[in-house]
């Protein structure tokens, strides 16, 4: 299903634990980490395609996990041509998605990457929120830090906590987001 622009609905998970730390998923038999993500189908609604995609990619179920926002609109990006199906070219420039800002409430053991017959990650880890995005496929990387940055509003956090920050990892997620990341952490 690709829309008259070229782009194939799509959604994107951000999963934090209680530390809120994102979880990451390794691609199979690849060097490339991501967080879930997949099409939306036809007559499905966006929070709709969430849930399959986080059952299918990660073993989770709704029961898992609370809903703590989304983007307020679709981010967009583009595909090289080199990694377009041949069959799409010509008139499939990307994909448009709706991101999902969720918090487990299962344990790291409820995680499952067997649970569906074609798993897509073969190994998982947490990271830190504001994680360097370099093992993120080069053309995904705008799209994440944008989905990261309107996001972060929506952490919680202790407001004793003392929070250190990553200096390399913020830079460039421009001063409106650090300014608004640093306001949350008040």
């Amino acid at each position: 299903m690709i829309d008259r622009n070229g782009y194939r609905p799509n959604v994107g998970i951000i999963l934090l634990n209680s530390r809120n730390e994102v979880f990451w998923g390794k691609r199979i038999r690849q060097n490339s980490w991501q967080f879930p993500q997949g099409g939306i189908k036809s007559g499905e609604s966006p929070e709709q395609a969430m849930y399959r995609e986080l059952t299918e990619e990660i073993g989770l179920r709704p029961n898992h996990v609370e809903i703590v926002g989304r983007t307020r609109d679709w981010l967009r990006y583009e595909v090289p041509d080199r990694w377009i199906r041949r069959e799409w070219r010509g008139n499939y420039k990307g994909q448009k998605q709706i991101w999902y800002l969720l918090r487990l409430v299962g344990r790291d053991s409820d995680v499952s990457l067997r649970r569906s017959t074609h798993p897509e990650f073969d190994a998982w880890r947490w990271n830190q929120y504001w994680v360097e995005l370099d093992s993120v496929v080069e053309f995904k990387r705008k799209v994440y830090k944008q989905a990261l940055t309107e996001l972060s509003r929506l952490l919680k956090t202790d407001p004793c906590q003392h929070v250190d920050y990553d200096v390399n990892a913020l830079a460039g997620v421009g001063e409106k987001a650090l300014t608004d990341q640093l306001e949350v952490n008040k």
